[in-house]
């Protein structure tokens, strides 16, 4: 087996400790916020190490994973504003970090869902569009990382128009996220519901497979669309 460090030990992480096995990892190490720091002696040989702490924590992480030689993917979002200080450690380093706004195969899948009605509905000066999220009460960031991502996927297929945004955060809900265009004639919606955590920690540890996998031969800052696309 290939042995893996978690970073972040909340749900997420105890989910991930609980699947890694049959995915084919042996997890060796577990941090969280009163866990000794990063070193190669708290890491105990990770091969890997799979992020869902905090944003503030990502950036420091990933530098010191880096400099101890550990692939990483990091599945914690809001910490884009620090992406080139990322980069440059990786970079530096020669390592390896798989990102993501989301590690569902579903919601890549409906990225490019919506991309295309967003192609469609472009130059169809009728129909205004709409973007709606609901997260658990305990995400820090809105709108999310996977809603950001989806505007983004519009914004590349063509749809330069406004899009009006909402979210919420309340009970225990693992992710909804809704497109909507609106006519005088008619409602399109389009919907991903995530049942629960299963598929972002599978999604995970599929990543941490993927990136181990080309190592040494090639490193650098990935994201979780390249994982997919090659493993489709």
């Amino acid at each position: 087996m290939n042995s893996l460090a978690l970073l972040g030990y909340g749900k997420m992480g105890k989910l991930l400790d609980e699947l890694a096995p049959s995915a084919g990892f042996e997890v060796v190490a577990r941090f969280d916020s009163k866990s000794a720091p990063i070193s190669s002696e708290s890491l105990a040989g990770a091969q890997v190490a799979i992020d869902f702490s905090t944003a503030g924590a990502v950036p420091a992480n990933v530098e010191r994973l880096a400099e101890l030689g550990v692939a990483m993917v990091v599945g914690t979002t809001g910490w884009s504003s620090e992406m080139d200080r990322v980069r440059v450690a990786v970079d530096r380093a020669r390592g390896a970090l798989v990102f993501g706004a989301n590690f569902s195969v579903g919601v890549l899948a409906f990225y490019d869902v919506v991309a295309e009605a967003a192609r469609r509905f472009a130059h169809e000066e009728a129909y205004e569009a709409w973007a709606y999220e609901a997260h658990h009460r305990h995400k820090r960031d809105a709108p999310s990382g996977t809603l950001i991502e989806l505007l983004r996927s519009m914004e590349r297929a063509g749809y330069a128009r406004p899009v009006d945004v909402a979210c919420n955060r309340v009970g225990s809900i693992p992710g909804t996220h809704r497109i909507g265009f609106d006519s005088d004639a008619d409602t399109i919606t389009l919907e991903h519901v995530a049942r629960s955590r299963v598929g972002f920690a599978r999604g995970a540890l599929r990543a941490a497979r993927w990136i181990l996998d080309r190592r040494p031969e090639f490193g650098g800052v990935f994201e979780f669309r390249d994982v997919w696309k090659e493993t489709l």
